[in-house]
């Protein structure tokens, strides 16, 4: 049976609650990741993701000039936007129940949490790169 741990990005890139918008921004350009686990003392607390950003950036709700984004990436921590406890799975739970559960949620990617700790994460990306390495096997049988 295909599990979590067959599939997860092992040691994600973190950022922690006090992290400012524009560092988390600099790490999902530079390391090509959409979401970040939010770690507080080594423990999972949060997911910041890109939809989170731009939502603080573009909001329809609070009216802002383009010359405040600076003062936004600079001011707004990842705690103040982030999804707090996050919905998790550990690298025993299988793949096919990890994939229903992204799809079910409509989320990108889930934390891999072992004993408290988190070890890795899960993507809708991992997925598909998973199905594209199985379709290409399958073709050239």
């Amino acid at each position: 049976m295909l599990t979590v741990n067959d599939l997860m990005t092992l040691i994600p890139n973190t950022v922690t609650p006090d992290t400012p918008l524009r560092t988390i921004v600099g790490v999902m350009k530079s390391q090509g990741c959409r979401q970040l686990p939010v770690l507080d003392n080594g423990r999972l607390v949060g997911i910041i993701t890109d939809r989170d950003v731009r939502l603080v950036m573009n909001s329809p709700i609070v009216l802002h000039g383009r010359w405040q984004d600076e003062e936004l990436l600079d001011k707004v921590t990842a705690e103040s936007c982030m999804t707090p406890n996050p919905v998790m799975v550990t690298p025993d739970t299988p793949a096919a129940k990890a994939a229903e559960m992204l799809a079910l949620y409509k989320f990108g990617a889930l934390p891999v949490v072992e004993a408290g700790t988190l070890v890795g994460i899960i993507t809708v990306t991992d997925f598909l790169e998973y199905l594209a390495e199985e379709l290409a096997g399958e073709e050239s049988s």
